[in-house]
């Protein structure tokens, strides 16, 4: 009897968040018993803004990334993020 835990993004979504693409990341994590799930799976999920670190990230999501967010792309998100900090400040 041989447990063993696996993980594995299983979802990737490009969603437009005020014109910003943002990329939303499911990563499924389950546990098999001699080549069988046991108990089902549970999931994790995150987003990857224009500005975050993609170290960690599988080349999948680095790849949709470098696609993504454009050196405009960053500079429009970077806009937005100081926009909202002035208005949390007034």
């Amino acid at each position: 009897m041989s447990l063993t835990k696996h993980s594995s993004v299983d979802k990737v979504e490009i969603v437009n968040a005020d014109t910003i693409p943002v990329i939303y990341v499911r990563t499924a994590t389950w546990i098999e018993e001699n080549g069988e799930v046991v108990g089902g799976k549970s999931y994790h999920r995150h987003v990857i803004t224009p500005d975050a670190d993609l170290s960690g990230e599988s080349d999948q999501v680095h790849a949709m990334a470098s696609a993504l967010f454009t050196t405009q792309v960053k500079a429009d998100y970077a806009a937005m993020i100081a926009a909202q900090q002035l208005e949390s400040d007034a």
